[in-house]
């Protein structure tokens, strides 16, 4: 997944949300993938799967709810840095953080573990937000493996982040969350067609953000291609793929509203797919 906004907030008024995130997912095309939906070993899960062989049961964004809370993991590769010899595949971090909903698997204890275990992977920006009951706010963490550290991030506020490190954000990672934040602003009290029709909008944004001296670092190679909030490089068979939104409303009703591509041309059909759940209160 190449880039990622989001709004978390435990409080929200009647006409709000709960939760505005929208991401994508930038891959080779021909990367086999489920699409969005409910997992067979975890019937509270929703979420995407890669089956690349090797990689099969991971995934790169899924929402998790039970026992009175929801839990979203998102993992974002940390693009230009070394892949340590033998690294374990990533995919589970998210899988293994949304499935589970004991103690041992809350947003606190399960980052710290990761923490202490997180050198083995290729690099990563893991991406995790908890909200429970109305009383406690939403908890949100960043952790990061090039170097470990695990950052806290307050609810009520819009955040974005891509493949590379949150103080050095790339150029199209501060423009998107700027207009994310725009959009909330207008449209996060507006019925879930007009907000997502706005989101899908935002995520569908070719403009090339370029030059940027962050991702000319870290992809000297592919910058410019990358530089877009939707990639598209036609001769490497790569790009969004997939636009995922998550809506939570203040009553706990999930929406995972999915566009994703059914072949190899982004010009050619995609599938639509749009899950709704409804969440136990706590």
């Amino acid at each position: 997944m190449c880039v990622i906004f989001f709004y978390a907030n435990s409080q929200p008024n009647a006409n709000g949300y709960k939760l505005i995130l929208a991401s994508n997912r930038d891959e080779f095309f021909a990367r086999d993938t489920q699409t969005a939906a409910k997992w067979s070993n975890g019937d509270h899960v929703y979420g995407g799967i890669d089956l690349e062989p090797g990689r099969e049961g991971g995934t790169w964004l899924a929402i998790g709810g039970g026992k009175g809370v929801f839990k979203v993991g998102a993992l974002l590769n940390l693009t230009g840095e070394p892949k340590p010899r033998n690294a374990v595949g990533r995919g589970m971090i998210v899988a293994d953080y949304v499935r589970q909903t004991d103690i041992e698997h809350n947003i606190v204890n399960y980052n710290q573990s990761l923490l202490a275990d997180c050198t083995k992977y290729s690099a990563f920006n893991f991406v995790s937000i908890e909200i429970g009951s109305d009383g406690q706010p939403a908890q949100i963490k960043l952790l990061s493996n090039v170097p470990p550290t695990l950052l806290p991030f307050e609810q009520g506020q819009c955040y974005g982040f891509g493949n590379s490190l949150p103080e050095c954000p790339f150029e199209k990672v501060q423009y998107g969350r700027k207009q994310f934040e725009q959009i909330v602003k207008e449209f996060g009290q507006s019925d879930v067609e007009t907000l997502s029709g706005e989101l899908l909008q935002l995520l569908k944004n070719k403009h090339k953000f370029w030059p940027d001296a962050e991702l000319e670092r870290r992809a000297p190679s592919w910058g410019e291609g990358l530089s877009a909030l939707n990639v598209h490089i036609a001769e490497h068979g790569y790009g969004s793929r997939t636009h995922s939104l998550i809506l939570v409303d203040a009553n706990n009703k999930m929406h995972f509203i999915e566009e994703t591509m059914r072949g190899l041309d982004p010009s050619a059909e995609w599938e639509h797919t749009h899950i709704e759940k409804q969440f136990e209160s706590s």
